[in-house]
């Protein structure tokens, strides 16, 4: 039968109205039209809780009804290890349809959860028996008489000889790799830091010694290896290795007040598309830049786009992007525009200097007469790629 309409507030005060006017449940029914079981619904309603409207409910109502939450609870008594995917289909077959997460609220309800069967030893009738029967017989044994089984004793003499009854850090199974194969390793990584796991893996599979590339990592940590990133660094020739020690051999003694009058430029080419595969080497702590330990870096490949920009202790000055290819004039225009604003923005007072590297674009003859033009102090620059 469908559900039937609900009636209105008026006519359910209408019913109370009657109701108190001293009518019964027929002659109501009869002059409203009502059924008598819903008139002395409405009127039980009102004398309980002095209102006809709906009370709130707590919810949806259950799913399941009483009775088959009685049948799951009886089935989970009987067989613990029963399965809500069981109880599904016991209360499909019974005509009520509901999920697992039904089920396992359901008898969450009733005080019982799913938990992990422990594992007890298999015994028998005659095996409880037997040590119960044990038990007794040597429930007044003395301590004494306990040390002279194997298990006991063992027990009582590891704790007279260390004070404790758990058994102590073992050393572990024996190691995979031989010390002649960790020095060999050790050595090719030491020659080689670029050396992958794979490779010392094929290299002691040919030596006769099988191992993971985890292991491998493991004996490197043991011995203070471990797997880093290679930095990069500027791809510097010896003339300017050479170079830069002369330039930090005269700044040695400046202050920092020298260096704060200093206002820094250069250009630099941001890659979009350049390859961001990564290296990694085998080294030791505070060994990140030793030039076995590095990647050589370069500016070159796919598209790209240059910048301008200066800076001082004191801050950052502009930064333009360069559209197209950067001359002699360009760059004394970007000067023009730019390095004087900057200078102006940061502050620099009278007497700074102005440092750029020895790129054609800046030792040329033009823009050093420029500079001059501005009464501009350029300080040496540092030779470098």
């Amino acid at each position: 039968m469908g559900k039937t309409k609900e009636l209105s507030k008026d006519v359910r005060d209408r019913i109370v109205d009657l109701h108190k006017a001293g009518m019964g449940y027929k002659t109501i029914s009869k002059k409203l039209g009502e059924k008598v079981t819903t008139v002395g619904a409405i009127v039980r309603k009102w004398k309980e809780h002095k209102m006809t409207i709906n009370r709130p409910r707590s919810g949806a109502p259950r799913k399941i009804s009483p009775r088959g939450v009685s049948m799951i609870l009886r089935k989970v008594k009987k067989h613990p290890r029963t399965t809500r995917e069981e109880l599904v289909n016991d209360l499909k077959l019974a005509g009520t349809t509901v999920t697992k997460k039904t089920i396992g609220n359901t008898l969450y309800r009733n005080g019982l959860k799913s938990c992990r069967a422990r594992k007890v030893p298999l015994l028998k009738k005659a095996h409880v028996q037997a040590r119960l029967k044990f038990a007794n017989e040597h429930l007044n044994d003395s301590v004494s008489d306990w040390e002279k089984v194997t298990t006991v004793g063992a027990i009582v003499r590891k704790w007279k000889e260390h004070k404790m009854t758990i058994n102590r850090p073992r050393s572990g199974a024996p190691r995979k790799i031989s010390p002649r194969g960790v020095s060999m390793i050790l050595r090719k990584v030491k020659k080689h830091p670029r050396t992958t796991r794979e490779e010392l893996v094929n290299d002691l599979k040919l030596a006769g010694t099988t191992v993971t590339k985890k292991t491998i990592g493991n004996t490197l940590h043991r011995n203070g290896l471990k797997s880093c990133r290679a930095r990069k660094v500027p791809l510097l020739k010896k003339a300017h290795v050479q170079a830069r020690l002369k330039f930090a051999n005269e700044h040695l003694n400046d202050s920092v007040s020298d260096w704060e009058k200093v206002l820094w430029s250069d250009e630099t080419k941001i890659e979009l598309f350049g390859i961001n595969s990564t290296r990694c080497v085998w080294r030791k702590k505070n060994a990140a830049y030793d030039p076995q330990n590095t990647v050589p870096a370069v500016k070159h490949g796919g598209e790209n786009i240059l910048l301008w920009g200066c800076f001082s202790a004191k801050g950052t000055g502009q930064l333009i992007r360069i559209n197209g290819k950067m001359d002699g004039a360009m760059y004394r225009e970007i000067l023009n525009d730019n390095l004087l604003p900057s200078a102006r923005k940061l502050k620099m007072g009278r007497g700074w200097v102005f440092q750029h590297d020895n790129d054609p674009k800046h030792t040329a003859k033009a823009t050093k007469e420029w500079l001059k033009k501005k009464h501009i102090k350029v300080m040496e620059s540092v030779s470098g790629p």
